[in-house]
């Protein structure tokens, strides 16, 4: 049986791992050897360039899907601001000021299914403009299951990236959410990417799932190409289903930022919600093999301040 550098250096070498291989090594390895191997595969293969990238809620709560985890969903009964669209100015203000503080990439992110009509026009009248006033910062998009003509319209507005997650394994998705199914998530991926969106897709650990559906997850993102994986941990929110579960610990985070590295070895594995509860920023996830990170204000929890992640990340060496 090989250990897992051997394993490290045969990726490093070429070969990608599959749905048919055997996985057990990534979760009974030595945490502190796997965390190492998954860094050197990093390194290797994606350098010292991080990604940071921030999001704005475009408009909250109300949202007619039943989502276990989410603030947002009107079947969970949270405390939650709740307001409508934002403002055109109150986006783009955001937008600049992100821009000025080094981040390389903005979403809009709204909750529901998909948007209204007048919500899609209003978004796209905010990309426009941003892609006009800040063209150095790249412009992505989370609103739901849109349609190929929307996604068409993105693209023209200046939008790169389309964020649409997976969240769990196929397995697992039933115990999460019924309003739409993991199929529905899989289709809009292909519609976002038969528009010539590049896509970024992840999910959310620590929701009761098991670790084979945090492999499976990631298999199914490598099978489907995907090249930037926001990894959640829950913060579990009072008022929904999921509000009693032990959040994650350090070690089962890093662990699975570790394999997500070994499966998906070129990819911008990017830590999203949950870092602020990790000593020194979730530092340590940035030695075991994620390379990008949400920066700024969570959609309903807070996150990491962006100067603060500029200079630590600086200091690690990496290229930001």
């Amino acid at each position: 049986m090989y250990d897992v550098s051997s394993l490290a250096d045969g990726i490093i070498s070429g070969r990608r791992l599959g749905k048919g291989d055997d996985l057990g090594l990534l979760l009974e390895a030595p945490l502190d050897s796997l965390c190492e191997s998954a860094d050197r595969i990093r390194k290797a293969l994606c350098g010292d360039k991080f990604d940071l990238c921030s999001i704005i809620n475009g408009k909250s709560g109300h949202c007619p899907e039943n989502c276990r985890f989410c603030a947002q969903s009107a079947h969970n009964h949270t405390d939650i601001k709740e307001y409508p669209f934002l403002d055109e100015e109150a986006i783009v203000s955001e937008c600049r000021h992100n821009a000025e503080k080094g981040v390389h990439r903005f979403s809009i992110v709204t909750a529901g299914r998909t948007l209204s009509d007048g919500d899609f026009e209003k978004a796209a009248a905010a990309y426009a403009r941003m892609h006009r006033e800040f063209p150095q910062i790249k412009l992505c998009a989370s609103h739901g299951l849109l349609t190929s003509g929307q996604f068409a319209r993105l693209k023209e507005c200046g939008v790169t990236t389309y964020h649409c997650n997976i969240e769990t394994s196929r397995r697992n998705f039933p115990n999460i959410c019924t309003t739409h199914t993991f199929d529905d998530k899989l289709e809009c991926i292909g519609r976002a990417k038969a528009s010539g969106l590049n896509v970024c897709s992840g999910g959310i650990i620590g929701m009761g799932e098991m670790w084979e559906d945090r492999l499976d997850m990631a298999l199914t993102l490598a099978e489907l190409g995907i090249r930037s994986v926001p990894i959640n941990a829950l913060r579990p929110i009072k008022g929904t289903p999921l509000e009693a579960l032990t959040p994650l610990t350090k070690e089962d985070i890093l662990r699975t930022a570790a394999i997500f590295r070994f499966i998906l070895p070129d990819a911008f594995v990017r830590f999203a919600a949950g870092r602020n509860t990790l000593p020194l920023s979730g530092k340590e996830a940035f030695l075991s093999g994620m390379n990008a990170a949400i920066t700024g204000d969570m959609l309903t929890t807070s996150g990491n301040g962006i100067s603060e992640d500029v200079d630590m990340l600086g200091k690690m060496g990496y290229e930001v």
